[in-house]
């Protein structure tokens, strides 16, 4: 199958790893990892959202399987890694470490780096702290973890909430009124509950706020995964622990200001032009500050990597880098 007759309105059919393994990084954590396809390809590293989302098996339908040398792992608490739903030792900076920790254990001298939402913020932190590394970036569904960003999804009814205020009545339910000034710290109380029906309850209203308003039309398929308990702990726990720390960066708006540091990257940006979950207006500040990055405005979609316009603009990118 080449990339360069292959049409790119269809993903890739799914692979299987053929290689899995752990690798114990600091603080007790076991990062789990996989290696698919083509051992002598082009290398590439997927970073998950959430954070706490972990990977799953169709991510690796973006790339080109004759091309690609893929790596996957679950981030710190996420998926398969352990300990699960850790918030120890768990912020930005120890999986930008983790990331390059995996790079060096595979002998991997530079890799492509593909990200979205979550996966977008991470990608960038590796690529200003390690340039040298990054061959090219893919980026979707930017979010740079700004204060504005947090108050639009999750603090303020008169932000995402005004486009969905059935699904807001929902998220804010489990929060009495009287807490209700600050939703992040209000939930990071209760995710982290010494009870296990509070974090549960919790856990979920979170989760699926967020589900619920990832596609432009509501994908009940999706939904689903935000029923299993053992999934939202680690989903809402971990996200609120980044959250609450404002993606433990030392200014609002870090990764613009660093901007300059992966100018000389080839990147694109994907951004769906409805993404109420990672709103456009990210990805255009992106872009502005680093302007070398060819933007992908898809007209008809939301913030999943899954809808049809951002699949295709993603393997159409995914495709041209195999070829560099």
């Amino acid at each position: 199958m080449k990339s360069e007759t292959r049409p790119p309105e269809v993903l890739y059919p799914l692979f299987k790893p053929y290689r899995t393994g752990y690798l114990s990084v600091t603080g007790n954590h076991r990062i789990y990892f996989e290696e698919s396809v083509n051992p002598k390809g082009k290398p590439a590293v997927f970073l998950h959202g959430g954070p706490g989302g972990g990977t799953e098996p169709k991510m690796r339908r973006f790339f080109n399987p004759a091309k690609y040398r893929l790596v996957l792992f679950d981030q710190r608490g996420s998926g398969r890694s352990r300990p699960h739903a850790s918030l120890v030792d768990n912020t930005t900076w120890h999986l930008v470490a983790d990331i390059e920790a995996l790079r060096s254990y595979l002998a991997i001298d530079r890799w492509l780096v593909f990200g979205g939402s979550w996966g977008s913020t991470l990608a960038l932190a590796y690529a200003q702290t390690h340039p040298k590394r990054v061959t090219e970036l893919v980026l979707r569904g930017i979010f740079l973890v700004r204060r504005s960003e947090i108050d639009w999804f999750y603090q303020n009814p008169e932000g995402a909430g005004s486009l969905y205020p059935d699904l807001w009545e929902q998220y804010v339910a489990p929060i009495p009124k009287a807490e209700r000034r600050d939703m992040v710290r209000a939930y990071y109380k209760r995710l982290t509950s010494h009870n296990k029906e509070t974090r549960l309850r919790a856990a979920r209203a979170w989760s699926t706020w967020e589900g619920a308003t990832s596609y432009l039309q509501a994908n009940r398929g999706y939904l689903a995964k935000f029923k299993r308990g053992d999934y939202v702990n680690a989903f809402a726990r971990i996200e609120c622990h980044y959250f609450i720390n404002r993606g433990f960066f030392q200014r609002d708006g870090q990764l613009l200001h660093n901007a300059g540091r992966i100018r000389r990257i080839p990147g694109v940006i994907v951004q769906g032009r409805y993404d109420v979950v990672c709103p456009m207006r990210s990805a255009w500040d992106l872009h502005n500050a680093w302007p070398e990055a060819e933007l992908r405005v898809v007209a008809d979609a939301g913030h999943s990597a899954f809808e049809h316009g951002t699949a295709v603009e993603l393997v159409r990118a995914t495709d041209r880098y195999a070829r560099s």
